[in-house]
């Protein structure tokens, strides 16, 4: 918010008071923080009346009022439409209405901001998100998916070698390469071995980190810094890939990525912090006001502590803690584990505990597929293999953490993307529904790029969560020429079945899977509604699954904030609730479907706290750079739909 965007002026879009003295300027940029700042700091942690009553700056009198809107308040209701919305200096929506009736909260210093016609609503909710990875990410060069030949690749790779050290890095420091494209190496078919990596000119250990977090291709230097041999065995959830021969051939899939990346030395944790309050500004820019973080460990739960400490965690994050394949089979100590990161970190301002993470599978599309599936994988033409993927837990396992986890106050979040994992998910809840009782533990399946038909109606009458990352659903090389010659037509009707779910009583929620995916929260809402997006090359079912536009935006909003059970306090724009809330450059709510994608967020708040003001010159910058990624130029099989998928989920 700069100076000269509030001046008295008639033509300014924000405007003093219109009951304020014609010498009275509105609040500054630092006098509207110091009014909300404080309060929404405390709307934050969820300070009680006593506090609200503490911070009121006079009976009736809002710090910010935004007027001339469309306020989408996602309540549901009917009524006559919400044109302003009054924020009181607690944090809280004060007041919600016509422009007449919010006008009397309007006080000497209130800011008042026109909306210009264009929608107020919740602040966008991401219930399945990594964006500490985004951050850690960043530090590295990037393939960006592309498709290339092996020269090609080779080219990159060698310029990559020169940018991070030349010579002077020879021979130890470790080249890793973000968002390699596991099926991208052309022709097509072509098979990715060590011995491509090992004709680059440098002795240094090499690291493809494949895009869809399920691949990590290395160079014989790895595989010798790590001690993989002939004679290692796969471990627990992954796969040492190895040739004819008996030998490695330096693709690791699933948790067997960890055996070379153990080896990789971290950055610093200052780079870190730094890389990740960057990131965490432009997911602010783009109108998130909570996430829940999906994997999450003691590592993730510093750096958090140390964005807060630093005054830099704009966000409310709810950090989902990894479990591993070996824990869920002894819940007893996962939930001592959870308890005790729970314990030593919930103190920290803006975190709060109570979400476990599993990942029952892998993922769908070929060459991986070690999604889950009830039947076969096809061999691309029409024929069953005896693949069916694989799954890390079983349904009998999973039950029985749901067991402890739920009596103790814990949901559990699974990754579940073939319809095994789907059902297995499901069996687990049902089996805990049954012991404990309990009929509203807000278990939650992410994903779910493929639901059986008779699993439809069990997230309703289990009341689970169906958490979707619906900006996949699309037609590209992802969605079509890596899935359906190998699932064939009839599986693949059911791809991201949303509209089928929400028939079917399912809670719909959203999240992004950044970085998996690219930051692109309205044309990930958009996809939501036309099944196509801004970057697909046709739609995918969208006159079976395509959502309305208000069940799109309410599944990102109040629907998440039900997930992550804080629909007491956020997701909707009534009074009482905190404001967490976004203003929009244009109304979603009756613009062109195809113009949501390009959607600008001109203000962020949380808790009442601007987090993003477009017109400072750090907003000015994030707006910036989210123009830039989302008019890049998009490789062949398009890296943000599952080509960059699950990176960040740690497979």
């Amino acid at each position: 918010m700069t100076s000269s965007s509030r001046s008295s002026s008639p033509s300014s879009s924000r405007s003093p008071s219109p009951s304020a003295s014609p010498a009275r300027s509105p609040l500054s940029r630092r006098g509207l923080l110091a009014a909300a700042g404080a309060a929404g700091a405390a709307g934050l942690l969820g300070a009680g009346p006593a506090a609200a009553a503490a911070t009121s700056g006079g009976r009736g009198s809002a710090a910010l009022v935004i007027h001339n809107a469309r306020v989408f308040t996602g309540t549901g209701g009917g009524g006559a439409p919400v044109e302003a919305v009054a924020v009181g200096r607690d944090g809280k929506v004060l007041a919600t209405g016509s422009g007449s009736a919010v006008r009397r909260h309007v006080g000497r210093d209130t800011e008042v901001v026109d909306a210009r016609g264009n929608t107020v609503m919740s602040g966008i909710h991401d219930g399945h998100v990594h964006p500490l990875g985004a951050g850690d990410r960043s530090l590295r060069p990037s393939l960006e998916g592309a498709e290339t030949t092996l020269p090609e690749l080779r080219e990159l790779l060698t310029g990559f070698l020169t940018d991070t050290g030349g010579a002077g890095a020879e021979p130890d420091r470790w080249l890793v390469v973000e968002d390699w494209n596991p099926v991208g190496l052309l022709p097509t078919g072509s098979v990715p071995h060590h011995s491509m990596l090992d004709a680059l000119e440098t002795r240094r250990p090499v690291a493809l980190v494949g895009g869809d977090g399920h691949n990590l291709w290395v160079n014989r230097r790895a595989l010798e810094i790590a001690g993989i041999t002939a004679a290692t065995p796969d471990p627990v959830g992954g796969r040492i890939v190895k040739g004819a021969d008996g030998q490695p051939t330096g693709v690791l899939k699933d948790d067997a990525q960890d055996l070379v990346q153990r080896h990789v030395p971290e950055p610093s944790r200052a780079e870190l912090v730094a890389a990740c309050a960057k990131v965490l500004g432009l997911a602010a820019a783009s109108g998130v006001t909570t996430m829940m973080d999906a994997l999450v460990g003691r590592h993730e739960l510093e750096l958090y502590q140390a964005l807060a400490a630093a005054g830099r965690l704009p966000q409310r994050i709810v950090p989902a803690i990894r479990l591993d394949a070996e824990q869920t089979k002894d819940p007893a100590g996962a939930l001592a584990y959870a308890r005790g990161l729970r314990t030593e970190f919930e103190g920290v301002r803006g975190l709060r505990f109570g979400t476990v993470k599993v990942f029952l599978d892998g993922v769908i599309e070929y060459p991986a597929q070690t999604a889950a599936l009830l039947e076969p994988y096809l061999d691309g033409n029409g024929k069953p293999t005896a693949n069916r993927g694989e799954l890390y837990t079983s349904a009998a396992d999973y039950g029985r953490l749901t067991v402890a986890f739920n009596r103790a106050g814990w949901q559990l979040h699974a990754h579940g993307l073939g319809d095994r994992a789907v059902r297995t998910a499901l069996d687990g809840y049902a089996y805990a529904r049954r012991v404990t009782g309990l009929r509203d533990p807000r278990n939650t399946i992410a994903h779910l790029q493929l639901v059986d038909p008779a699993d439809l109606r069990r997230f309703a009458q289990l009341g689970v969560a169906a958490c979707m990352q619906l900006q996949w659903a699309a037609q590209d090389t992802w969605t079509m020429d890596a899935l359906l010659p190998y699932i064939g037509p009839g599986r693949h009707r059911w791809m991201y079945p949303a509209r089928s779910l929400e028939r079917a009583g399912a809670r719909l929620t959203g999240g992004s899977d950044w970085p998996v995916d690219a930051l692109q929260v309205w044309n990930q809402l958009r996809t939501a509604v036309d099944r196509q997006g801004a970057f697909g090359s046709g739609e995918l079912y969208r006159e079976q699954e395509g959502l309305s536009r208000t069940s799109a935006l309410r599944m990102h909003t109040a629907g998440t904030a039900w997930q992550l059970k804080q629909e007491g306090l956020t997701g909707t724009v009534e009074p009482g609730k905190a404001a967490d809330l976004v203003l929009l450059d244009r109304d979603v709510t009756r613009c062109p479907v195809a113009d949501i994608s390009g959607t600008g967020v001109r203000m962020t708040l949380v808790g009442g706290r601007v987090v993003h003001d477009a017109d400072s010159q750090a907003g000015r910058a994030a707006a910036t750079a989210l123009t830039r990624a989302a008019g890049a130029a998009r490789p062949a099989s398009y890296t943000a739909v599952h080509g960059g998928r699950h990176h960040a989920c740690g497979h």
